[in-house]
């Protein structure tokens, strides 16, 4: 599986990346052996999550996730940790 994700960092800014195993990927950033971009912005907290059958696909949808404002990626975020109706 391929899987894009998105970090809330200590700073309170946001990173969006790609990878094929999440827990991994977070625990490098987190170790400082991530993308140069989160080396200083530790600790990350894993704050969205997107499934792909396709390297392909998770790479076109990284890229558009990159192109949102930081409002449009605040309100992905937001709109998956809401509650289901009836939950």
């Amino acid at each position: 599986m391929h899987f894009v994700y998105v970090l809330r960092c200590s700073d309170g800014s946001l990173y969006t990346g790609y990878t094929t195993d999440v827990e991994r990927r977070v625990a490098e950033h987190d170790a400082g052996t991530g993308a140069k971009y989160t080396r200083g912005r530790t600790p990350v907290e894993l704050v969205h999550v997107e499934e792909f059958d396709s390297k392909s696909a998770a790479m076109s949808r990284e890229y558009e996730i990159k192109q949102l404002t930081r409002a449009e990626k605040l309100t992905l975020i937001e709109s998956e940790s809401k509650p289901l109706a009836g939950s």
